[in-house]
C-alpha cells in the first residue's frame, strides 16, 4: 500500500507551497530546507511510487505552476511527468533539475556520447550533498530569502555525516565480494562511489518499465553461477518474481535482497528519510555480502 510522505505540507490553495518536489527522495532533502527557511513544501509522489510511470493529478499539476521552486530529478526518471513539467516551465515555473546539475554519468559508465545518462544520482551521497546546496541557493534566488542558503548547507552537512556511516558499512565487505546484481540498472552510482562492481541486471535497463528476454535471463543465471554471486538486489516496491526465478536458476545459495531503490521507506520508519534509506540499503548490502551492518 502506498503511504503519503509524512512531513509534506498539504498547502492551502490560497497559499501556494514554496517548493514542490517530484520524488520522495528529493522531498526528503528539499522539504527540510524549505521548512528551515520558513517555507512550505509538497511532494508529488507517495512513498513506494515508481517515478518512471507516475502520473500527476490535475490538482498536482496546478501546484507545479504555483510553487516558487519545483525540484525534479530529470535525466528521464520522471517519464510520466515529462509533459506536465515542460508545460509548467513554459508557463513560468522555476524548475531545478538535480540530475544534470550533479555531474551525471552515462549508463554503465559508457564514454559513448550517444548513451543515455543514468538518472539514479541519489545513490552517490556526495552528489546529493551538492544537490542540497543547490536547492538552498535556488530557493534563495526564487524567493529573495537568503536564509535558504544556510539551510541548504545544513542539510548537506547532515548528508555528508550519514555518508561516513554508509561508507564504513560498505567498506566492511571483502573486496572480492563487492559484486552487485540488481533487478534493473539502478546502482551504478553506488558502485562507482563506494568501490563495488555491477556484474549484471535482471532487466538490462535503467527503468522498471523494460522487460528482459528469456535469453537475457538464462545468460544472467549462467553468469551468476560462474562468478559465485551471493545475492540479487531487488527494488522492494516492485514485483520480484523475475529476480527470484534467476536466483533459483543460479543456485540455492543466491538470495534476493530487497532494497529501497526509487523511494524512501514508509513514514515514521528508520528508512523514511533519504539518509535513513541509504543507510538501510548499505546495511542490507553489507550483511548479505559478508560485511558488517
Amino acid at each position: 500500500m502506498l503511504v503519503p510522505l509524512i512531513g509534506a505540507c498539504t498547502a492551502n490553495p490560497a497559499h501556494p507551497p514554496t517548493l514542490v518536489a517530484t520524488t520522495t527522495v528529493l522531498g526528503s532533502i528539499a522539504g527540510p530546507i524549505a521548512e528551515c527557511g520558513g517555507g512550505t513544501y509538497e511532494v508529488l509522489m507517495p512513498a513506494g511510487a515508481d517515478p518512471h510511470d507516475f502520473s500527476p493529478s490535475s490538482a498536482q499539476l496546478a501546484r507545479l505552476e504555483d510553487a516558487s521552486l519545483v525540484v525534479v530529478n530529470g535525466l528521464g526518471l520522471e517519464a510520466g511527468l515529462a509533459d506536465a513539467l515542460a508545460a509548467a516551465e513554459t508557463d513560468g515555473a522555476h524548475v531545478l533539475e538535480i540530475g544534470p546539475a550533479v555531474d551525471p554519468v552515462r549508463m554503465g559508465g559508457s564514454e559513448d556520447p550517444s548513451a543515455a545518462f543514468d538518472p539514479h544520482v541519489w545513490f552517490d551521497m556526495t552528489r546529493m550533498a551538492t544537490a542540497a546546496e543547490l536547492i538552498g541557493r535556488s530557493l534563495a534566488d526564487a524567493t529573495g530569502n537568503e536564509a535558504y542558503v544556510a539551510c541548504g548547507t545544513q542539510e548537506a552537512e547532515g548528508i555528508r555525516a550519514s555518508e561516513e556511516r554508509v561508507r564504513t558499512m560498505l567498506a566492511s565487505v571483502p573486496e572480492a565480494d563487492r559484486v552487485l546484481v540488481t533487478d534493473h540498472d539502478a546502482l551504478g552510482y553506488l558502485a562507482r562511489a563506494y568501490d563495488y562492481r555491477v556484474a549484471g541486471t535482471v532487466v538490462p535497463s535503467s527503468t522498471t518499465l523494460a522487460e528482459p528476454s528469456s535469453a537475457d535471463l538464462a545468460a544472467l543465471g549462467d553468469q551468476l553461477r560462474a562468478e559465485g554471486v551471493r545475492a540479487i538486489f531487488s527494488n522492494v516496491a516492485q514485483p520480484s518474481a523475475l529476480s527470484k526465478a534467476v536466483a533459483a536458476d543460479a543456485g540455492s545459495d543466491v538470495t534476493v535482497v530487497p532494497l529501497l531503490v526509487e523511494s524512501v521507506g514508509a513514514p515514521g520508519t528508520a528508512a523514511g528519510t533519504y539518509t535513513g534509506m541509504l543507510e538501510s540499503d548499505a546495511r542490507a548490502i553489507a550483511t548479505s555480502l559478508g560485511g558488517q551492518g
